[in-house]
């Protein structure tokens, strides 16, 4: 089965990435590092993909996402 998505956007939680990155004054750069020291491995230019709706987000990712930059998986997802 392929996955077949209505728009051109890969994720929701994008935007919101970068409004906590920015809030947590972290560069792409730094919050890799960040994310590498809780085992997830996402380059600088996959957190731009991923912050411009590029590219999907697994949920491990999205978890190590929220721990990071200190907001709820909730938050990320527009939920909340």
């Amino acid at each position: 089965m392929r996955l077949t998505l209505d728009s051109e956007k890969r994720n929701i939680s994008g935007p919101r990435v970068k409004i906590a990155r920015l809030d947590s004054k972290l560069t792409q750069q730094e919050l890799s590092i960040k994310l590498e020291t809780l085992g997830v491995y996402i380059d600088r230019a996959s957190i731009s993909k991923i912050e411009q709706q590029n590219r999907i987000i697994m949920d491990i990712e999205l978890l190590a996402l929220s721990k990071v930059l200190k907001v709820s998986v909730n938050w990320l997802l527009g939920i909340e």
